[in-house]
């Protein structure tokens, strides 16, 4: 897994959120399907089944939601690793990253030397 690119990994545990919350929401529909049978009055038993189904329906917006995010962040990331990797503008930041030091070191020591 060392070697795998971020955007696989981002998808694989997008994939294991997705079927972890599908079965819970499938535990919980079957969970308010068993009182609706339980249950002693016709009401209370409509009730529950409606819970049941607004169960599903929400798992089900919230998963797709999971996975487009989850695609997003992944098709963002490879594309920003590519032009990476395909633009001459690494040089450039090198440099720019070794002359801040620089004079940054050189503030610093004005101001130690004014505090004194």
């Amino acid at each position: 897994m060392a070697d795998a690119d971020l955007d696989v990994v981002i998808r694989q545990l997008a994939r294991q959120l997705h079927t972890g919350l599908m079965t819970r929401a499938k535990e919980r529909r079957d969970r308010f399907n068993g009182l609706a049978a339980k249950a002693k009055g016709k009401e209370t038993g409509e009730r529950f089944k409606m819970m049941a189904k607004a169960t599903m329906e929400q798992a089900t917006a919230a998963a797709k939601r999971l996975q487009m995010s989850a695609d997003n962040v992944a098709d963002s990331y490879a594309r920003s690793m590519r032009l990476a990797a395909s633009a001459p503008i690494a040089v450039k930041v090198e440099k720019q990253a070794k002359a801040k030091p620089e004079k940054k070191a050189k503030a610093k020591t004005a101001k130690a030397k004014k505090a004194k």
